[in-house]
């Protein structure tokens, strides 16, 4: 997608998006956003790194940011591009679209470095999918937001959610209407954390595996910033998705973890 010159300003329709998402979290669970994004920041450039638990994310992260003041653009898999109504909202809204496992993917990096240069914030998920460990702990990030980070200087800032899985099963809409009435019934707390920028200093970006230990770095952060959203779970989720499968090869081993 080619990404406009000039500094950005997210248009009316994202905007409004953003209200949206914050009535529909607000009519099925409880939000508490805590945090914030330093006011030198919150338009960008920078880079806001979340954890990935549920096809809900987008919602409830598009609630948080409003609730901060922020309207970032979103790094999407091209599959809700290709889906004639959203596709067309989410390319007129100014998002970037994502075709994983394609060629294409390294022009999707070319085009949110220089959104990113053009004053834009992005949001991005590091891991690259929702996350499948068991404990719902971030997972080993793929270096794409590390190079995206080293490519426009942009700083990143970790974003930690928590309980978007009791919204809307992996499987989504597979027992989705279930689920849903389920969350207005049972109303859970979903908590977003803002944290503080990632310190990637004393990376040396022309060094052999810099981006990895710089996802490392990022991983880390979002994880930090996690466990406080869930005290009463740091193992495993007290709310199980039978949907979900379990994958433990790129569990993300974090020396302070609980």
């Amino acid at each position: 997608m080619d990404t406009p010159t000039g500094p950005w300003r997210p248009p009316l329709l994202w905007r409004g998006a953003q209200l949206f998402a914050r009535a529909l979290v607000g009519a099925l669970a409880r939000l508490e956003v805590t945090g914030d994004v330093p006011d030198r920041l919150r338009r960008g450039p920078l880079i806001l790194a979340a954890n990935h638990l549920s096809p809900f994310d987008p919602v409830v992260l598009a609630a948080a940011c409003r609730a901060r003041g922020v309207a970032p653009r979103i790094m999407a898999t091209g599959g809700l591009f290709r889906t004639p109504l959203v596709g067309a909202a989410m390319r007129r809204a100014g998002h970037l679209r994502v075709d994983r496992g394609t060629d294409a993917v390294h022009r999707a990096l070319d085009d949110a470095a220089r959104a990113v240069a053009d004053g834009s914030v992005i949001l991005v998920y590091p891991e690259g999918r929702i996350g499948l460990d068991p404990g719902l702990w971030p997972e080993r990030g793929k270096t794409g937001t590390a190079r995206l980070a080293f490519a426009c200087g942009a700083a990143v800032v970790p974003v930690a959610q928590w309980g978007s899985h009791e919204v809307l099963p992996y499987r989504a809409p597979k027992g989705m209407l279930r689920a849903v009435a389920r969350a207005v019934v049972r109303r859970p707390v979903l908590r977003v954390h803002f944290g503080a920028p990632v310190d990637l200093t004393g990376i040396d970006p022309a060094a052999p595996g810099a981006a990895a230990r710089a996802t490392d770095r990022i991983i880390d952060a979002i994880t930090d910033s996690l466990v406080p959203l869930r005290p009463d779970e740091p193992d495993r989720p007290r709310h199980v998705d039978p949907g979900r499968p379990s994958d433990t090869s790129r569990s993300h081993r974090r020396g302070l973890r609980p």
